[in-house]
């Protein structure tokens, strides 16, 4: 069996090109258009990677053509960007994305969640199997010992708090302004506290699902705004929050630019942390717009690296020790992979030396 890691991340490819790869398949699309035994797709706003195992070699061209829209599966039209990490090298590629340390804010720790999520979606449609249930569950387990045995989480900062950092920056005290909620995600709402945390008490949040918005709000105290108004709202607030899911971008200049004219020296800062992005880029053009982008969060991310920089080298000690042993179990494997089932035991000794 050969283990690989394919994808696209923050290291390799501007927002603009990530997107292109962002919400176009499944991890069990991905099984079945590639012929992978087993496959896993974890998409966020840095990264859209695929894990997979299979019986033969699978391209990474093949890969690229599962992860486009159905509309361009030619890859020479996305050259560039993709990474390919196989066998031993794509589970330390794996801990280190679980454990923080590829992500743009290192040692941030949303990461861990959204890898269980991607591990539970792929599991749940039966595209996860034997090889990528012990691997993430091993993962998962070293992400935990990170966090627990070392200080790079300290002073670490999630994208949502960098981004509140850049709003303080152009708005001084933050305790004055409106801001709108658009989406209600795990992202909207560690962003959204980041901002109360800084003094916000005016909160409105929208989001497609009106239940899913009421309970944001009413964690946050916020007042829910109905998805087909909240256009207009960008005639009141200060701060734009959007994180949704949508494929197309929601806020255009055509469309702001009328909403400004009614807004007399008062800035808007619009935080987009969406991929693909929710607003079109063109609005950063605007005067009296400040549109930041997942990217443009990231040179007060590595600031922040400076500060847990010697930290980081004592995760990735504990990370390369887990490779070894992970890697030498397999070796000493039995000559059959283990059922899995919800309830089955983790034990590592049980993969074919041949299959990593």
């Amino acid at each position: 069996m050969n283990l690989f890691c394919i994808g696209v991340s923050h290291h390799t490819a501007n927002v603009a090109i990530r997107e292109q790869f962002a919400g176009n398949a499944t991890a069990e699309s991905i099984a079945r258009d590639a012929g992978c035994s087993e496959a896993l797709l974890l998409t966020t706003c840095n990264r859209v990677e695929v894990y997979g195992v299979s019986s033969t070699e699978i391209s990474t061209d093949e890969i690229a053509r599962c992860l486009v829209s159905k509309t361009d599966r030619n890859p020479d039209n996305h050259p560039a960007p993709f990474y390919r990490y196989e066998n031993n090298k794509c589970v330390q590629h794996l801990f280190r994305v679980a454990s923080g340390l590829d992500s743009m804010v290192v040692g941030e720790s949303e990461i861990f969640g959204q890898a269980k999520k991607a591990y539970e979606s792929a599991r749940t449609s039966g595209a996860v199997g034997p090889y990528l249930h012990r691997l993430f569950q091993r993962a998962f387990r070293v992400a935990k010992q990170v966090r627990t045995h070392t200080d790079v989480t300290r002073g670490a900062v999630s994208v949502g708090s960098v981004a509140v950092e850049l709003a303080q920056r152009i708005f001084g005290k933050l305790s004055e302004c409106r801001v709108l909620v658009l989406g209600a995600g795990e992202t909207s709402e560690r962003t959204t506290r980041a901002l109360i945390s800084r003094g916000v008490t005016d909160l409105r949040v929208s989001n497609r699902s009106p239940d899913r918005a009421r309970e944001l709000a009413q964690a946050v105290a916020g007042l829910v705004v109905p998805f087909e108004d909240w256009p207009a709202q960008c005639r009141q607030i200060d701060i734009l929050l959007t994180s949704t899911a949508s494929e197309a971008p929601l806020l255009t200049s055509e469309v702001l630019a009328p909403m400004l004219r009614q807004r007399v020296d008062r800035p808007l800062f619009i935080i987009d942390i969406a991929v693909p992005r929710d607003v079109d880029p063109s609005v950063n053009e605007l005067e009296g717009v400040y549109l930041y982008d997942i990217d443009s969060i990231r040179s007060v991310a590595e600031q922040s690296l400076e500060l847990r920089r010697q930290h980081v080298a004592a995760a990735e000690a504990i990370i390369a020790d887990h490779v070894t042993e992970f890697v030498d179990s397999i070796s000493r494997g039995l000559n059959r992979p283990p059922q899995t089932t919800e309830h089955s035991s983790l034990g590592e000794n049980s993969l074919r030396p041949s299959e990593l």
